[in-house]
């Protein structure tokens, strides 16, 4: 295999490894929408599953997977692979591009940290440096207009979801035929908006925030889900949105199957 093909090869695995986290989200959520339990993240979801069966493996899959979904996304960035070009349009999908590499990189190593610090000890820890760091800088005078600027990273993230998603702009990634895409197609909108919509909701919860924070945790999806749910009729709405999220996991795995990788990585040979 050419180190061309290789690449391509992780990244499509890191595809489906992000396919699988918003599987298992999108299911708790479910779950959650039915008996009445609160949904979870992408970090719990990643400590149920070290927990099952061949756990362990599963993890350590998940760990790769991410880690090339990482170097992929930073790939999109640096090398506009997918030729968004150096307009302000373009420049700002790649510093989403970037983000997501990073964000997705942090996930990675979580994960990792499970694997070999233990699912307990590593729970422990992570969250206590997190609470540490966001109290200093909370400290700050005026660090709730710091707050305020992070808010805008998951607003932006969450209306290019749904424009994405409501043009369905996705498709010129995409090489499969239109037998493939009929079905494709419908299901990656559902996830892409459902995904924006998450996203939005957490930049709102920023901003409500932003004045009367405190050392804890920012807000995340768990956050969103739970604002959802206890929305009136918020059983029905959160259901709607774990549909939404595993809708999300199968348009990742759609990528992983059929998008267009392009790699114009210098010294690799396209063999």
């Amino acid at each position: 295999m050419s180190p061309h093909q290789s690449l391509v090869l992780l990244a499509r695995g890191g595809y489906a490894a992000r396919g699988a986290i918003y599987l298992i989200v999108g299911i708790l959520a479910l779950l959650a929408a039915q008996d009445s339990t609160k949904p979870k993240d992408s970090h719990k979801s990643l400590e149920i599953l070290l927990s099952q069966p061949f756990g362990h493996a599963l993890v350590g899959l998940v760990v790769a997977g991410l880690l090339a979904f990482a170097g992929w996304r930073i790939l999109q960035a640096t090398r506009d692979v997918d030729h968004h070009g150096t307009q302000f349009k373009g420049l700002v999908i790649r510093a989403g591009l970037l983000a997501s590499g990073l964000v997705n990189g942090a996930l990675a190593f979580f994960a990792l940290g499970l694997l070999i610090s233990g699912l307990k000890s590593s729970g422990n820890s992570g969250g206590g440096q997190t609470q540490d760091l966001l109290a200093r800088v909370l400290s700050w005078d005026h660090s709730n207009l710091l707050v305020y600027l992070v808010a805008l990273v998951p607003l932006g993230v969450g209306i290019a979801h749904i424009i994405k998603g409501w043009k369905a702009s996705f498709e010129q990634y995409f090489q499969a035929d239109e037998e493939v895409m009929r079905y494709v197609r419908p299901v990656s909108r559902f996830g892409l908006i459902a995904r924006g919509v998450v996203f939005i909701e957490i930049a709102v919860l920023l901003i409500i925030s932003g004045s009367a924070y405190k050392a804890v945790d920012p807000p995340g999806m768990k956050d969103a889900l739970d604002a959802l749910q206890n929305l009136p009729a918020g059983g029905l709405v959160l259901m709607v949105m774990a549909l939404g999220l595993i809708a999300f996991s199968v348009y990742s795995f759609s990528e992983a199957a059929w998008r267009k990788i392009n790699m114009d990585v210098p010294g690799v040979a396209h063999t």
